[in-house]
């Protein structure tokens, strides 16, 4: 939606915001790739040794469709809100790619958060649905009993104490699934403020959220995308300027972005 001109004012006269009539998040970030190039790299997780391993737009397409078909069978319907409770990782993005898929409401919630931060917003969000790992798992094990519309726990490190193993749950891998239609106003996720002037608050974005993030990215960042670009943020993908600076806008263009391990093993490792 920004090309280049021969200045700002140029630029700026020229520039049209162009809104479908349908849009869903899952389909521009994952699917319409998957079907246009399906090997496209997405996601390069560096392993903190020297190592990396790929998760192409395909993958993405094919697990998401899992998930989301796993999860209506469950009885998650559109508007449903679904947690997801991770660090940066494949497993994030797949649920966030189901949510979308299935018309429900992902709610991004940071690893950093303490139980008390946790339990409010799973609370005023009524979150039905919620995706972490054993790390997760444990902070909920504390507040479970103040959530009583979290029906599903999912850890992705596998079964127990209280939570299912999130591929346990997966559908066939052949499993196909028609994501529902969504409008651009259609909800998609709630992100909390930070909650500096009370109360930290849900604010519920569209799926046009997303556009509305595109002409930033592309114009801070050179005109992004350029032949090779990487993406790579040290921001959470629970915070709105992981999310929607740097994650989604990468996946829409078709720029692979890379993750990898965080804190103080992987820092040791560098200085030594």
């Amino acid at each position: 939606m920004v090309s280049r001109g021969r200045g700002y004012a140029e630029l700026a006269r020229d520039f049209r915001w162009v809104i479908p009539p349908r849009f869903n998040i899952a389909d521009v970030c994952a699917d319409r790739w998957a079907v246009a190039d399906p090997q496209r790299p997405a996601l390069i997780r560096y392993d903190g040794r020297g190592g990396t391993s790929i998760t192409t737009y395909q993958t993405l397409k094919s697990e998401s469709d899992r998930f989301a078909v796993a999860l209506r069978r469950r009885g998650v319907q559109q508007g449903d809100r679904i947690a997801v409770l991770l660090p940066q990782s494949v497993e994030t993005v797949v649920a966030h790619l189901a949510a979308y898929k299935l018309g429900a409401i992902a709610l991004p919630l940071a690893a950093l958060f303490g139980v008390e931060a946790l339990s409010y917003r799973l609370r005023i969000a009524g979150a039905k649905v919620i995706v972490t790992d054993g790390s997760g798992v444990a902070k909920l094990d504390r507040i479970e009993e103040a959530l009583p519309d979290l029906e599903m726990v999912l850890s992705i490190d596998g079964p127990g104490d209280g939570a299912e193993g999130f591929r346990e749950t997966l559908g066939p891998s052949d499993s196909a699934f028609v994501p529902a239609v969504t409008k651009p106003d259609d909800p998609a996720l709630m992100i909390f403020t930070s909650g500096t002037t009370g109360p930290p608050k849900g604010a519920l974005h569209g799926h046009r959220v997303l556009i509305g993030h595109l002409p930033g990215i592309t114009f801070s960042h050179e005109f992004f995308p350029q032949p090779g670009d990487r993406m790579w943020t040290p921001s959470d993908w629970a915070w709105a300027g992981g999310l929607f600076n740097a994650l989604l806008p990468a996946l829409y263009f078709g720029v692979p972005t890379v993750f990898g391990p965080s804190g103080p093993s992987i820092r040791k490792r560098r200085s030594g």
